[in-house]
């Protein structure tokens, strides 16, 4: 009985630190995008505006992507930000995001010198990485939904990029957003203070 009594309370413990890790991660990523967030017509001008990739489904973005590009050519129009850069997965899972990504904003009406391409933003952490030491980028627009642009004005806070994130809208399912703002909270926002403090810079060739 007494080891079994031992057992939960070990137990309860490990789980009381993993609450407070996970909690205190959400804090710490929710007070660095605070009064950072805006909708086109608020955005402040930018140089570049960074589009998260997302997937596809059959060389077309889906919902959550097409918001996004929607948001960013919107921007463009606005005379917001003067390039795009696209930064998703080349060979992802569901197909090559950047060529989808790209077609996509010039059926919007972005010129395609306008648009910059980085097939090796395999996630949020290697896209706005990529951004600062590849391409050079010091100041931007990161466009993407809500539920993703805490954690995305983070991580270019500690990189020293500084952005403003613009809200895309995303013609989902209910299910769909509750099932991602779920995973960030749980999951995505601890992750990126893990990634910032263990995880090695990625490739920037």
């Amino acid at each position: 009985m007494l080891g079994r009594c031992l057992a939960v309370a070990a137990g309860l413990g490990v789980a009381g630190v993993i609450g407070a890790g996970v909690v205190g991660a959400n804090i710490a990523v929710k007070a660095a995008a605070r009064g950072r967030i805006h909708t086109v017509d608020s955005a402040p001008s930018a140089p570049v505006a960074i589009v998260l990739g997302a997937r596809i489904d059959n060389g077309r973005p889906m919902p959550m992507l097409a918001g996004r590009l929607d948001t960013t050519a919107a921007l463009i129009e606005a005379g917001k930000a003067q390039t795009v850069l696209v930064s998703g997965d080349g060979n992802g899972t569901s197909g090559d995001e950047i060529a989808a990504m790209t077609q996509y904003l010039i059926e919007r009406g972005v010129p395609r010198d306008r648009i910059v391409e980085d097939p090796y933003g395999v996630c949020t952490y290697d896209s706005i990485v990529r951004a600062s030491e590849k391409f050079g980028i010091e100041r931007a627009l990161v466009v993407t939904q809500r539920f993703h642009l805490s954690r995305s004005l983070a991580l270019c806070g500690a990189i020293g990029i500084d952005a403003a994130g613009v809200e895309a809208e995303c013609d989902c399912r209910r299910i769909t957003l509750a099932k991602n703002l779920a995973r960030e909270w749980l999951l995505s926002e601890p992750k990126a203070i893990l990634d910032l403090a263990l995880r090695p810079r990625p490739a920037v060739g």
